[in-house]
């Protein structure tokens, strides 16, 4: 079973293409990450919040994913992180072509 890590804070940019570029790198370290299998990147500019949804193999990989990503936040001065794991349904999810893989 995969697990759905759902992360966001308050930051106050850079977004869109700005954000694309000043964050390249670490989205491919991302890419290392024990048990990784995808992130959708967030962002709302209006609201000054980022984030992320994340596929994990395990929920213990996710688990461990959110201890180093927030201390890492907290290195750019983000302390205040809301970080979710929720268990997948795959029969539902399939159904509604959610991407499991």
């Amino acid at each position: 079973m995969a697990y759905v890590l759902q992360v966001d804070f308050k930051m106050n940019g850079p977004f869109g293409d700005e954000m694309a570029e000043a964050f390249s790198d670490l989205a491919k370290s991302i890419n290392e990450e024990e048990g990784f299998i995808w992130k959708i990147w967030t962002e709302n500019p209006e609201t000054n919040e980022a984030g992320g949804i994340y596929l994990f193999q395990t929920k213990e990989t996710a688990e461990k994913y959110i201890d180093m990503h927030s201390k890492r936040l907290a290195s750019f001065g983000i302390n205040d992180v809301n970080a979710k794991i929720f268990a997948i349904n795959s029969k539902l999810t399939e159904i509604t072509n959610g991407p499991l893989k």
